[in-house]
């Protein structure tokens, strides 16, 4: 019986339907304002296609949706280990709070950075700073900067925007992160950990991503639905809709004896304890060097260590300084819990449908379009290529499954071309980045929405036009450098494209008046 079920291949498997769901769930989520419902209405036509051959299998699909999918998800050990890095650091989070750390920088902040358009660069700069990883990334800075934010009447919105615009785009140029070790291991028959430093310098969609929030903020430029969310901002309402996903979590103003110290102690040793546990698994004290072993460390595992590790510290230095008793911290670990509940239910929906999409064949398909081009398209291939990663990406919200897919068909494309190689692989990763950038059931994208404790599908409408922009002009640079094969004069016009698109916008939505 295990035999006849690993042999099964549905009808529809590499075709056309292996997209649907995916694009389904999207669509619904972005028409209903409603992700949990619109991504469980995927999974279930995903199964529903699965199970089609020669007839329909109500059974095969209900067993395909449930086994396969929303438990085997669950199970899976990768997952697992992210799913306790998440809890983890939702608990530390809430010990931050507890312990008056993030009050006491708020307070610090309060006088150091006194407006908005300050507390907007510090959320940039602090996200540039922490490199390490997207999920660490995204929770840290929204949990460091929201206080500041809020005092400076930033809106929900544009803190999610930052934040997710700060995370997979600055990792994916870091040769120190998980990224960095993801990419290198898809690199087969490659020296990988080279191949991603020589793709830095053409990764477009990522350093035109930095340009664009640091010119987004110096012009003060809003436009779509964020210019609606930063006006209501501006009036005294940080989320705009009435749905608050997480008012339940707001922290108690409580008298503390918190300063500064107990936020950056534990974001120290948080950070410090990740790179330890990642280079552990990758083999660094047995003998590799720090670089390989990053390249081949495992990241969920590592963080997962690296953040119990990181626990365990700060509740013995929050209870050595008496801020917060043992029975305080202890008492944080369900309420932690608590708060990281709608993003680990998306997570798990949203990794359910990609499994949904990987049974159907997703990978197959897009591998057998984009591996039929050739000839006198050789040129452009590395802006197909970034925007295929876009769509794939997009629609299966995951850049390391768009990684795998698309990377080893570059190489191979551009055997004896390394140079052509190069820029294909970074317009693939840079293309994987943008996708998942704006898909709703991107993990990054849920991330950065817990981050800011704003409703998911705000953060995705407001950030989809801005990053839009990005991606259109990336995909002209890639033209140009598919041509000149160098990668200074591409960045150059899309620095200048970037600076005069967003000027250009507002211009246009200057005195323009929302509600």
């Amino acid at each position: 019986m295990d035999g006849e079920v690993a042999k099964y291949v549905p009808e529809l498997f590499a075709t056309y339907w292996a997209l649907i769901p995916p694009l389904v769930a999207i669509i619904l989520a972005l028409i209903t304002k409603e992700v949990y419902s619109s991504l469980f209405i995927g999974i279930v036509m995903g199964g529903v296609l699965y199970s089609i051959s020669s007839g329909f299998d109500i059974e095969l699909a209900i067993k395909h949706v449930f086994q396969d999918g929303i438990v085997g998800s669950l199970t899976d050990p990768y997952n697992v280990g992210i799913l306790v890095f998440l809890v983890i650091l939702g608990i530390m989070v809430c010990m931050m709070n507890r312990a008056g750390g993030s009050k006491a920088f708020g307070k610090w902040a309060s006088t150091h950075i006194k407006s908005r358009v300050g507390a907007q660069i510090a959320s940039i700069v602090l996200g540039m700073l922490i490199f390490i990883d997207d999920y660490f990334n995204c929770l840290t800075v929204g949990s460091v900067m929201r206080p500041v934010t809020d005092n400076n009447k930033v809106s929900r919105a544009k803190l999610a925007y930052l934040i997710d615009a700060t995370a997979a785009p600055i990792c994916i140029i870091a040769p120190i992160s998980s990224w960095a070790a993801a990419v290198s291991g898809f690199v087969k028959g490659e020296e990988g950990f080279s191949v991603f430093i020589r793709a830095i310098p053409y990764n477009y969609y990522a350093l035109l991503t930095i340009v664009a929030m640091f010119t987004i903020v110096l012009l003060k430029v809003d436009f779509g639905p964020m210019k609606i969310h930063e006006d209501n901002a501006l009036k005294g309402d940080l989320f705009t809709t009435p749905d608050r996903p997480y008012a339940n979590t707001v922290e108690e103003e409580t008298e503390t004896k918190g300063t500064v110290l107990d936020l950056i102690f534990p974001v120290a040793v948080l950070i410090v304890c990740c790179v330890i546990g990642m280079i552990y698994t990758g083999g660094f004290f047995e003998g590799k060097s720090f670089i390989k072993s990053f390249s081949d460390c495992d990241a969920s595992v590592g963080l997962m260590l690296g953040s119990v590790c990181a626990l365990l510290i700060s509740i013995a230095f929050y209870v050595c300084r008496k801020v917060i008793g043992f029975k305080d911290a202890c008492d944080c670990i369900p309420e932690g819990f608590k708060a990281m509940v709608p993003a680990i239910l998306v997570l798990t929906f949203a990794w359910t449908l990609k499994s949904m999409t990987e049974s159907l064949g997703a990978r197959e398909y897009v591998a057998s379009i984009v591996g039929g081009i050739s000839g006198d398209l050789i040129k452009i291939l590395p802006a197909i290529i970034f925007g295929v990663a876009v769509f794939l990406a997009f629609a299966t919200g995951t850049s390391w499954g768009t990684f795998g897919i698309l990377i080893p068909i570059v190489v191979d494309t551009f055997d004896g071309k390394p140079t052509m190689m190069i820029i294909a692989i970074s317009a693939c990763m840079a293309g994987a980045v943008c996708g998942d950038h704006i898909s709703p059931i991107s993990d990054t994208t849920i991330m950065a929405s817990a981050g800011a404790q704003c409703n998911h599908i705000n953060h995705v409408s407001t950030q989809i036009p801005y990053a839009v922009v990005v991606a259109a002009v990336s995909f002209v640079t890639y033209i140009i450098a598919g041509f000149i094969q160098k990668p200074v004069v591409p960045l150059i016009v899309g620095i200048v494209a970037i600076i005069g698109l967003f000027s250009f916008m507002k211009y246009v939505t200057k005195g323009e008046k929302t509600e």
